[in-house]
């Protein structure tokens, strides 16, 4: 399936091969630079997060089985990461569109060229991917890695691997993602690879705080004023914020998950500790702590660089249902259905 998006911005046009549902970031209190301190502020007092920012790390997510017990790579490691990767994917034509964590591990394994098995063929532009020293977007556990699934996650995990595959009856049998109702929360932007993914708007007033994510364009409004959640029985697709300022810093607390939610296997279970602290004038340190005992064995936590961007938010065109795409993926189950009937028939070649 392909999505297909014309952007505003007026050196890209992209065909987007469209992604799984990928995971998350985690949190440890940050510590504010000095330099901070001398950040601005809304004319209400609050410290001033507004903009638009671009989530563009090629870190990836778990700290990779080459690097186990090493967390920073070294600054002569780094610079030949940056130069293996811009030969494979800047000044070679022959590499395929690199999501997720790709750009790192391709540039990690010095392969001679990026192929992408899910491959369909097609120009696509990604955003450039910045390194860094970090070998992992998590930071605890200290390994880098996500902890070990419960064994009610692992059952839920196996059931879902072997329905990979299997023709969807109707549109209730697809993602959240696919039919366009929400990509979920919370997300890591530009780790897909694909500039529209990795763009979050923040604007303010006096008593909320909205994110705005360029794809499908949800809109998170977190009221600041200390009201309670939810009661546990009204549950929505990306949960209930609060928000607060501990210091400089915006502490988002999300609870209420809808049990046809999913975050890498966490739904309604999940609860989510969101930080944001502008640590210069063009960064956010983003950071996020994930909790379910249902899902996980513990806790953890990661932590993405939000770089402040020029550019502008446009329309995503993905709307609620998707039916272009919808009616392609029904037909086609339908169709190879039929077939499957025609070739039981007897007689039939």
């Amino acid at each position: 399936m392909a999505i297909f998006a014309r952007s505003k911005r007026s050196d890209r046009f992209l065909t987007l091969g469209f992604l799984a549902t990928m995971m998350a970031i985690g949190s440890s209190s940050a510590t504010v630079p000095l330099a901070a301190q001398t950040l601005r502020s809304t004319p209400w007092g609050d410290p001033d997060l507004q903009g638009v920012w671009l989530s563009n790390s090629a870190t990836p997510l778990e700290r990779p089985k080459a690097l186990e017990g090493k967390p920073f790579l070294t600054d002569e490691e780094l610079t030949e990461l940056k130069k293996r990767a811009a030969r494979l994917f800047e000044a070679d034509g022959n590499s395929d569109f690199a999501g997720g964590d790709n750009v790192f591990l391709a540039a990690l394994a010095n392969a001679d060229v990026f192929k992408n098995p899910n491959a369909t063929g097609g120009a696509v532009e990604m955003i450039a991917r910045e390194f860094d020293n970090r070998t992992s977007l998590i930071v605890d556990p200290p390994d880098g890695k996500i902890p070990a699934l419960t064994p009610e996650a692992q059952r839920k995990q196996t059931a879902a691997q072997a329905a990979v595959g299997r023709a969807p009856a109707g549109p209730e049998d697809l993602n959240n993602a696919l039919r366009c109702i929400t990509f979920g929360v919370p997300r890591l932007g530009g780790n897909y690879g694909v500039g529209i993914y990795g763009y979050y708007q923040i604007v303010q007033t006096p008593g909320d705080v909205v994110l705005i994510m360029e794809a499908i364009h949800d809109a998170r409004i977190i009221p600041l004023d200390g009201r309670p959640h939810l009661p546990q029985s009204i549950r929505q697709w990306n949960g209930d914020s609060r928000g607060r300022w501990e210091g400089r810093t915006l502490v988002v607390e999300t609870t209420n998950f809808s049990a046809k939610s999913n975050f890498m296997g966490s739904a309604d279970n999940l609860s989510l500790v969101e930080r944001f602290t502008r640590v210069a004038p063009d960064m956010i340190n983003y950071e996020i702590t994930l909790s379910d005992s249902k899902t996980w064995t513990k806790s953890w936590s990661a932590a993405i660089r939000l770089k402040q961007t020029q550019d502008k938010i446009y329309e995503f065109a993905c709307h609620e249902g998707n039916s272009d795409v919808m009616h392609g993926m029904l037909a086609w189950a339908r169709g190879d259905e039929q077939a499957v009937e025609e070739a039981a028939k007897p007689g039939s070649k």
